[in-house]
């Protein structure tokens, strides 16, 4: 009951801090509201004012605030999604960009993109209008089947090898992209530019809906295996001896961790990291307890998405900085210190 309360205090506290940052988010950025703040318009439009301006609704309620919901979203499904990865292959490095789930779901997006007008009119109304997200979902699942089936033999997964097959994939995978950027044209250039980098540009509430409907149903399986994974720690054999089975678990982490993250890359483009730095910060904290690291990484990784976007849409302002380089370059050296951090604990 202790560990429990103590895990609701730091959620709470999280949740806290997440809701002041959307604030000062929500207050940033180069509109003027004619000397109203922000939250005076948002307030307006929940009244449904009719007095309020067509600009002032549209700046508040679908390029902020849908923006805002979006990095909240994109930001926790991404921070879980790692940390997930991380206590199934029991290792720190173990994330959607380390093992190739990001570059695969970028490249069947990116063939959806460049290739889909030759074959779209054949597929159902509902397959065309959500064929690039699909795409990044299947692109997410057959990396992560592919990576799977090379680092595993007689039941047990090689971590080095895993990660050896990822890096293997990751540069396939960019390299078509490559490829599939050297053929398009200008309209498809701008979009895989857009996905390369990543951004939250095209929040809309649409996709908002999209995401929390994802989020909802993966949390629903991920949540509750906090203990599950502890016991993984332990090793396989011993994580069966305690009631686990090991192959539902792996199979249950690998399809929703794909959805999560195909989901993201498909509104989002490729945002590198968060599921690598937020993990490592609350294993800082809390060692390696996923009792305590999955449900917190699921607020802490908006935490972290918020800040960045509302820092790349005000750094250049009025240009925005493609969110994917600042997370790129917080997590780099974060990378760097595992790295450092794994060789000292091999001498």
């Amino acid at each position: 009951m202790k560990a429990q309360s103590k895990l609701y205090f730091y959620f709470a506290i999280s949740t806290i801090l997440l809701v002041i940052i959307a604030v000062w988010s929500l207050n940033t950025g180069v509109y003027d509201f004619g000397g109203k703040s922000a939250f005076e318009i948002l307030g307006k439009v929940v009244k449904g004012d009719p007095n309020l301006s067509l600009s002032d609704k549209y700046v508040i309620w679908e390029v902020r605030a849908a923006r805002i919901i979006m990095a909240v979203l994109i930001g926790s499904m991404l921070a879980v999604s790692g940390t997930s990865l991380q206590g199934l292959f029991k290792n720190p490095l173990a994330t959607g960009e380390s093992i190739g789930l990001t570059s695969g779901a970028t490249l069947l997006a990116a063939i959806a993109i460049v290739l889909g007008g030759h074959f779209k009119q054949y597929l159902p109304e509902m397959v065309q209008f959500s064929l690039v997200g699909i795409s990044a979902f299947l692109g997410a699942l057959f990396a992560m089947m592919l990576v799977y089936r090379i680092s595993t033999s007689g039941g047990k997964t090689n971590v080095v090898m895993m990660l050896l097959s990822g890096v293997a994939i990751t540069s396939i995978g960019f390299s078509i992209t490559g490829f599939l950027i050297y053929i398009s044209k200008d309209e498809q250039l701008r979009d895989l530019t857009f996905w390369n980098m990543g951004s939250l540009a095209a929040a809309t509430w649409t996709k908002n809906i999209v995401l929390i409907i994802v989020l909802i149903i993966s949390y629903l399986v991920l949540l509750p295996k906090g203990k599950a994974l502890n016991a993984m720690m332990l090793g396989e054999k011993d994580a069966q001896h305690l009631g686990i089975n090991v192959e539902t678990l792996k199979k249950q982490i690998v399809i929703v961790t794909s959805l999560m993250i195909g989901t993201c890359v498909a509104f989002s483009g490729t945002i590198g990291f968060v599921g690598l730095i937020v993990p490592y910060i609350l294993r800082l904290l809390f060692k390696s307890d996923y009792t305590f690291i999955l449900p917190l990484s699921a607020v802490c990784g908006s935490i972290l998405l918020l800040i960045a976007d509302t820092f790349s849409r005000s750094i250049v302002a009025p240009s925005e900085l493609p969110i994917g380089i600042l997370t790129s370059l917080i997590g780099g050296p974060i990378f760097i210190a595992i790295l450092i951090k794994f060789k000292k604990s091999l001498q």
